[in-house]
């Protein structure tokens, strides 16, 4: 750790329960359940009842927490205005789904907090049916939440494979430690705000291209290599002219990324069913191999294997996802773990408040002093 670097990198800022990053061994917890053990078998809604289990006062099960999601949505859908298709489709998807989590009232009770679950699928689908120039789709409360989702964006039921899939996408990347979004959500959370603001303050962290950006250019990469056969010499080239590989190397793990694997399965069971283009899931795994050769080769001093982002364009690429709604679905899976590290903070009771130090220039020894020897020489 380099304490002067501002990164607090090594730093322990919480104790919590909701999940465990092992960056050694590439293994995540998540509440007692090891990512293998959740990411395929896992609705939404069950990661929602475990991480939630515990901070309100009561959470409905299975079948009633769906209902009550689903309810959500529609409060959620009911909070659009005639005239926002033509505001926020000006905006970036990221900016437009914020802006209209913004009219959510805040609070620190269950159904503050599923309406704060709910609406980022709602609204990245409406979002990216207004820059399309058609109308939203009101939700189908009765659905399960990523079918309802899928259906929302695209207009359309989505095959049970395809709901699977975004269920392994959103269950997966629903918590990961004390990311920086993570994070800012606990210290807003902290001040008293309400959900609502630490909601906000994640999002707008996740905004940032350090922390949530880099799933869409995995995608810019993989059409500039243009064909498998191509793969090695385009990664050579690019590793040579200093270039770095997106959906390589990761802060945190200094092995192979376990939410990679979780989402490649998801890809390779959408593959079976005919969802996702042969020839590009041949490209994306020859790029796979091909770029991890060359890091090995090039740079056998890092860590840069396979993360979450190289599966997860490609995965939400398969369910029609947009690229430049990428940040919006992670947002949509993420907001549960922001919401129960949120409630986590405030049964603390602690105002998060780390210390500074100050390194600025000193003050001079006497401003006063000074002042009166000016005066004087007047």
């Amino acid at each position: 750790m380099n304490d002067d670097d501002g990164s607090l990198e090594g730093v322990v800022a919480a104790h919590t329960v909701l999940s465990e990053v092992d960056g050694e061994t590439g293994r995540l917890v998540i509440r007692g359940h090891e990512l293998d053990e959740i990411a395929q078998r896992w609705r939404y809604e069950d990661v929602v009842a475990l991480l939630f289990e515990g901070f309100f006062d009561t959470v409905p099960s299975q079948e009633a927490l769906r209902a009550a999601i689903g309810r959500a949505r529609r409060e959620a859908f009911e909070q659009l205005q005639p005239n926002d298709a033509d505001v926020l489709r000006r905006m970036s998807p990221i900016e437009a789904v914020r802006a209209l989590m913004a009219r959510l009232s805040d609070g620190d009770d269950l159904p503050t907090a599923l309406r704060l679950l709910a609406a980022p699928a709602v609204y990245t689908a409406a979002v990216m049916r207004w820059r399309l120039g058609v109308q939203a789709l009101a939700p189908n409360a009765d659905l399960p939440h990523a079918a309802d989702m899928l259906r929302m964006l695209h207009g359309l039921a989505p095959t049970a494979m395809q709901t699977a899939a975004l269920d392994t996408y959103l269950v997966t990347v629903c918590d990961h430690g004390l990311n920086a979004s993570t994070f800012a959500a606990r210290v807003v959370a902290s001040t008293g705000a309400g959900l609502t603001s630490a909601v906000l303050a994640g999002i707008s962290a996740l905004k940032g291209p350090l922390h949530g950006g880099a799933p869409g250019p995995v995608l810019d990469m993989l059409d500039a290599i243009g064909t498998a056969a191509h793969a090695r010499v385009w990664l050579e080239e690019a590793v040579a002219s200093g270039q770095r590989l997106m959906g390589f190397g990761h802060r945190i793990y200094r092995v192979r990324d376990p939410r990679a694997d979780a989402l490649k399965g998801a890809l390779h069971r959408l593959g079976a069913e005919g969802s996702v283009d042969a020839a590009r899931l041949e490209l994306a795994e020859a790029a796979e191999q091909a770029a991890l050769a060359i890091l090995r080769e090039k740079k056998p001093d890092r860590a840069l294997e396979t993360n979450v982002e190289f599966y997860t364009a490609l995965l939400l690429e398969a369910l029609g996802f947009g690229r430049e709604s990428f940040t919006c679905v992670f947002a949509a899976g993420r907001v549960v773990g922001w919401l129960a590290h949120a409630r986590e903070q405030v049964a603390k009771g602690r105002l998060i408040r780390p210390q500074s130090v100050y390194v600025g220039p000193a003050p001079e020894e006497s401003s006063e002093g000074a002042g009166a020897v000016a005066h004087e020489a007047l």
